[in-house]
């Protein structure tokens, strides 16, 4: 089995909540694909990848968000434009859905 969805497993069998991070659309060249998925603990830690590096540090922190709100968010990647964090040298944009998972819902 995948290890998000072990994760994710894991989690609604302790009761604990987490966000999901799927990459949904990509246009020109990106890290991954649409499909792609990553788990981010209440703590910050996360298992699977997006993608790496700075496309990662803006959905963790969107992550965040998601597990303290309740409310899923639609996040534009663009990997066109460098960053305070380095060059963005893929030349595509990513649309990553982010949304909780916990138990009882």
């Amino acid at each position: 089995m995948d290890e998000v969805f072990s994760e994710i497993a894991r989690s609604l069998h302790e009761g604990t909540p987490l966000a999901v991070a799927t990459v949904a659309v990509t246009r020109g060249s990106t890290p991954r694909k649409p499909g792609a998925r990553m788990a981010v603990r209440p703590d910050g830690t996360f298992c699977g990848t997006i993608g790496g590096g700075s496309v990662e540090a803006e959905v963790l922190a969107v992550a965040t968000e998601v597990l303290a709100t309740g409310l899923p968010r639609l996040v534009t990647v663009d990997l066109t434009e460098p960053t305070e964090v380095g060059d963005r040298i893929c030349g595509g944009a990513m649309e990553v859905f982010v949304e909780r998972i916990a138990p009882g819902l």
